[in-house]
């Protein structure tokens, strides 16, 4: 089952959505540093505001293998090797990875036997690989350069978001 599509129809461009997502994803991490929940936050903002989506969220990089972060969707694989599946390939390679159809993909590893096509984006500060952005949907070529380029927008505002001053909330 994919998520419905969330757009608002005031949105009424693929620009005009993208330029929304960026706008609230960098408010929705203003202020907090923390990777977990800001990695939460954008995968739940990606999963309400893309539409024909049937998974989304981040696997960090840990050691030498990818472990599972905040996600939304059916249950995932918990971790992946370097190079391997679609994830893997993004990690090792450092490029996008945008794939029409997974099953074409040599190697892909289906954690969910309805999905068709995948992006992935890894996840860089400067040279180093935190992990990779995965996104995936049961419709046949879902992705566009248009969402790679979102998509890497989004880890910049992620890895940003890293690198400022936690806001911190008084409690009482």
């Amino acid at each position: 089952m994919t998520n419905a599509p969330h757009a608002s129809p005031a949105v009424s461009s693929a620009k005009a959505l993208q330029d929304q997502i960026l706008a609230q994803s960098q408010a929705l991490v203003e202020g907090e540093n923390d990777p977990v929940t800001n990695a939460a936050n954008l995968a739940a903002l990606c999963w309400m505001e893309m539409p024909d989506i049937s998974w989304v969220g981040v696997y960090f990089l840990h050691g030498d293998e990818l472990v599972l972060g905040p996600f939304q969707g059916k249950p995932a694989c918990t971790r992946i090797a370097m190079g391997a599946g679609v994830c893997g390939t993004a990690a090792a390679t450092r490029q996008t990875q945008l794939v029409a159809d997974v099953h074409a993909f040599p190697g892909h590893i289906a954690c969910d036997a309805a999905s068709a096509s995948e992006i992935v984006v890894p996840i860089l500060d400067g040279d180093r690989l935190l992990g990779v952005w995965d996104i995936d949907s049961a419709r046949m070529s879902r992705f566009t350069e248009d969402d790679a380029t979102l998509v890497a927008a989004l880890m910049r505002i992620y890895v940003d978001s890293l690198k400022q001053t936690t806001r911190r909330a008084a409690h009482g």
